[in-house]
């Protein structure tokens, strides 16, 4: 991982479930990358959250992707299936990094949002995620030697 370069490229990986709140927060990552310099070499979608892991794993593995940048909202419904999903969602992102060593921001809502609550995350969740990722890259490049 040790790298000369100032930014990582960058992977965005969205969910379409709830795609009128993701799309905006694809486009709001895409904004605050180049603000932060970073390239975006792939754009890749998931049907939703839950599917995520499987093109998680097949963007981490290409060498020109330094970091990857998850995208989504999982919304409360009337059971505890937010919960569940959640959980699975992230313990298998963090077991995917460690895995492949290399940052993954995780700019996913809930569980127990609401459709409001995610409208409201979009900004906060998207940008924070892309930040992550680039913060950690750069301390993984700074510890490497």
């Amino acid at each position: 991982m040790t790298n000369k370069k100032e930014s990582p490229k960058i992977a965005l990986l969205t969910s379409q479930v709830n795609y009128d709140h993701t799309y905006l927060m694809e486009m709001r990552a895409a904004e605050h990358a180049e603000f932060l310099g970073c390239e975006i070499v792939e754009k890749a979608y998931a049907p939703g959250a839950y599917d995520m892991p499987i093109i998680l794993k097949t963007l981490l593995q290409r060498e020109d992707i330094d970091a990857v940048v998850t995208l989504g909202t999982i919304v409360k419904g009337e059971t505890d299936h937010d919960k569940l999903i959640a959980n699975q969602v992230a313990r298998k992102i963090t077991d995917l990094s460690l895995e492949f060593n290399k940052p993954i921001g995780l700019g996913i809502s809930g569980p127990g949002v609401s459709m409001m609550g995610s409208k409201a995350r979009i900004d906060k969740f998207a940008t924070s995620a892309v930040t992550s990722a680039v913060k950690m890259w750069k301390e993984l490049n700074r510890i490497q030697k």
